[in-house]
């Protein structure tokens, strides 16, 4: 771990961005240029003395889970994210396996949605990263660990738990659409990769995950539209529009309403209730 490197570059990368960059306001007068260092802490889930410590050469070797943190709040090109890994003493991520790494154009789109549910997912559908808007009416996702990040996983391996925010009617068509999403993902990252792991896992646990999955239905698709359930509000209709990666490793998922319609003045509140219980 080369120490005054990681330092220098955190500094470097902090003061070159500025809060319209991560979707801060601009708030009062600032004496330094950039970012403050509470504002990055913030941003990547971590405490601000912890990263106090390592802009101060005298933090401990961060792990590649706060390494991963770092590079989305600090909007890291794959570049930069790699050269991170690498001062910390880690070797850089594989690129074509790695699926915590957000683009940063992808983040600045997102920044810029904070009145309509948004969130970027993987081909194994974890959510990466959430706007307050899509955690209050989706649930905060960044709690889980392991397989249970992927969505698909814990809609089969957690039915009860998972499936309430869908109407029973659209279970089965729902649980078809993810095993082939999962197909997709499999084909293209391979056995031993998490992909895997969720088929393997999931064989052997779900009765009905071990039926779809010998179908070999491949399709990765985002419904265009799609009906929800808040515990609060009902049932909301909403449209699903996805943009894409270049490489589709990722998706930003925009879910949204007609405006003036029912769907959309549910959606407003779902936000508004979710901002109180903040």
């Amino acid at each position: 771990m080369d120490r005054e490197a990681l330092a220098e570059f955190l500094v470097s990368r902090r003061e070159q961005l500025r809060p319209a960059d991560v979707g801060l306001g601009a708030g009062v007068r600032r004496r330094t240029p950039g970012l403050r260092r509470e504002e990055v802490a913030q941003l990547a889930a971590m405490s601000t003395d912890y990263y106090a410590r390592l802009e101060q050469r005298r933090g401990p070797q961060p792990s590649v889970q706060i390494l991963a943190s770092l590079a989305r709040a600090l909007r890291l090109t794959p570049d930069e994210r790699d050269y991170l890994h690498r001062v910390s003493g880690h070797s850089a991520p594989d690129r074509t396996a790695f699926t915590d790494y957000v683009h940063p154009g992808m983040l600045r789109v997102l920044d810029r949605l904070d009145d309509t549910p948004a969130f970027i997912v993987s081909v194994l559908d974890e959510v990466l990263v959430q706007n307050d808007a899509a955690k209050a009416l989706l649930g905060d996702a960044s709690g889980f660990e392991g397989l249970d990040r992927s969505g698909i996983y814990r809609w089969f391996a957690d039915p009860e738990g998972e499936r309430h925010h869908y109407p029973e009617a659209d279970h089965p068509q729902r649980s078809r659409v993810l095993v082939a999403s999962l197909r997709a993902a499999y084909g293209v990252l391979g056995e031993r990769s998490r992909a895997g792991d969720i088929v393997r896992d999931l064989t052997g646990r779900s009765t009905e995950f071990a039926e779809l999955w010998p179908v070999h239905e491949v399709r990765r698709r985002f419904d265009d539209h799609k009906v929800l359930i808040h515990p609060a509000v009902g049932e909301i209709e909403v449209d699903c529009q996805a943009l894409l990666t270049e490489d589709e490793s990722q998706a930003l998922v925009v879910l949204t309403a007609a405006p003036g319609s029912e769907a959309a003045s549910k959606l407003e509140l779902v936000r508004v209730l979710g901002t109180q219980r903040v």
